[in-house]
């Protein structure tokens, strides 16, 4: 028997239970791991609450966490008992002991790289990596738009951003948070709280805007989105920390400046073995040579996820936050 977070009806954080379950054994292509670290991510609180439907309730939750083989499957031969790893991408269950997943999941966990730094930064880390590096490929120079800059992935694209010669604008809710992102390495910010966010990125870019706008916040951010980026420019709708974004006219885009949009997700990227092992190395390799600093500003215990999940939706998190068994 392990111990699991799980849920058997949607709701808000009450719903969640501390429980004893069952691994099962893996299947011929997976691989069991024992978790050492797991990562709290918005998007868990997506499926708890329902905006995303798990396969099947009772549910576990998580999708990214970090530890060592414990078992295989017969047909596995790339991963082998004891062996470090990470993943980011599913199933749904790393709010657990143990977690069954596909071994085509997994990534090779380089010894610098710890079980924490690894369950703190994939998900948040590989988003980054696709959002700089494949949907928009800055070049450096460029002047981009960052919302909640000063959040988990935020951080993480203040850092990215500056080590490839980026001028990063995010925007922020406090006066704090806004020392935070400039301390993480962004170029201006603005705070929505009591700014105008559309007319100071007019201000900081001389009336050019910006040709690529990254938005993990949703539904209040997608118009100011609109109004802040550069005729022909891109925006990129990859999150739904607001509320989902619905309800779009496409003539909207015309009138704003003939501009391009995408929701993009981590496993539209990262498809295939071979592309997830890329952008991980890629990855571990900015941390190894400190340009990106892994902050895990959060430990909770794996029995308090729903503390975490508190904590994470009432903005009262920085950095990242991780779950320990």
């Amino acid at each position: 028997m392990a111990k699991r977070i799980q849920f058997s009806s949607h709701g808000g954080p009450e719903v969640l239970e501390f429980t004893d379950y069952q691994p099962a054994a893996p299947g011929p292509k997976e691989v069991r791991v024992q978790n050492h670290a797991i990562g709290l991510n918005f998007i868990d609180t997506y499926f708890r609450s329902g905006l995303y439907q798990p396969p099947a309730l009772p549910s576990s939750l998580g999708t990214e966490g970090a530890g060592v083989v414990e078992a295989v499957g017969s047909e596995v031969s790339s991963f082998k008992v004891g062996d470090r790893v990470a993943y980011a991408t599913g199933p749904l269950g790393a709010y657990s002991e143990l977690h069954v997943l596909p071994a085509e999941r997994l990534v090779k966990l380089p010894d610098e790289i710890s079980f924490e730094q690894a369950a703190a930064v994939m998900l948040k880390g590989l988003t980054v990596q696709y959002l700089f590096r494949q949907t928009y490929q800055l070049q450096g120079g460029e002047t981009i738009l960052f919302h909640a800059a000063a959040g988990g992935v935020g951080s993480f694209a203040c850092q990215w951003a500056k080590a490839l010669g980026v001028n990063l604008i995010g925007t922020v809710s406090s006066a704090a948070k806004a020392e935070r992102a400039m301390q993480q390495g962004a170029w201006a910010t603005i705070d929505y709280s009591h700014e105008d966010v559309a007319k100071r990125v007019f201000e900081l870019t001389d009336g050019k805007k910006c040709p690529v706008v990254y938005d993990g916040v949703g539904k209040d951010t997608w118009e100011t989105s609109l109004d802040c980026t550069a005729p022909r420019g891109l925006v990129v709708s990859f999150g739904n920390a607001s509320g989902a974004v619905s309800g779009v006219n496409l003539g909207i885009l015309a009138q704003k400046g003939a501009l391009f949009v995408t929701r993009p997700t981590l496993m539209g990227y990262a498809d295939t073995p071979q592309r997830l092992q890329s952008m991980a190395d890629e990855l571990f390799a900015m941390i190894s040579s400190g340009k990106l600093n892994v902050e895990i500003s959060q430990r909770y215990a794996l029995a308090d996820a729903a503390k975490a999940q508190i904590a994470l939706s009432g903005r009262q998190t920085t950095g990242s936050t991780i779950l320990l068994p």
